[in-house]
């Protein structure tokens, strides 16, 4: 069963981010147990200027940034999607590969850690995870990492 449905504006497609994405989506399914849900992330990769549009639009943030999520669920609907027969969207995940690109040479790691690392953001997003508070961000951060790890996908130090 597919996890992702991956879309590209206005950047030129590459089978190794679609090939890393879903890879890093079926650890996320697997670590939350949701390998038997009949659903699926709709992620989009794109430019700078379509995901300041998108921000703009959406949270009334005229500013860039690197990765936007858009829940199709509240937290508590989550188990009850076991149950549906036809395939539906967790949510949707927009990201800024220019920015991922950025990141990764000044945060000092690999394309591909933060590639990863943008995607199960997203992901804790889509399941209702936050980090507004301290507290919840330290809880989020620690499921990102353990999803990471199990991919052997870490820090570079």
């Amino acid at each position: 069963m597919k996890k992702s449905e991956i879309e590209y504006l206005d950047i030129e497609p590459k089978n190794e981010y679609e090939t890393l994405i879903n890879r890093v989506l079926e650890e996320c399914f697997h670590t939350e147990g949701l390998d038997d849900f009949n659903i699926y992330i709709s992620v989009t990769l794109t430019n700078p200027e379509n995901i300041r549009k998108l921000n703009n639009e959406y949270r009334n943030i005229d500013k860039e940034t690197d990765v936007l999520s858009f829940p199709m669920f509240e937290k508590s609907e989550i188990p009850n999607l076991k149950k549906i027969e036809y395939e539906e969207a967790l949510g949707d995940i927009i990201i800024s590969v220019d920015r991922v690109k950025e990141q990764a040479i000044e945060y000092g790691h690999s394309f591909e850690r933060e590639l990863s690392y943008m995607i199960v953001h997203g992901f804790y997003h889509l399941m209702g995870e936050d980090h507004i508070k301290e507290e919840d961000k330290k809880i989020m951060r620690e499921k990102e990492e353990k999803v990471l790890e199990k991919l052997n996908i870490l820090r570079e130090e």
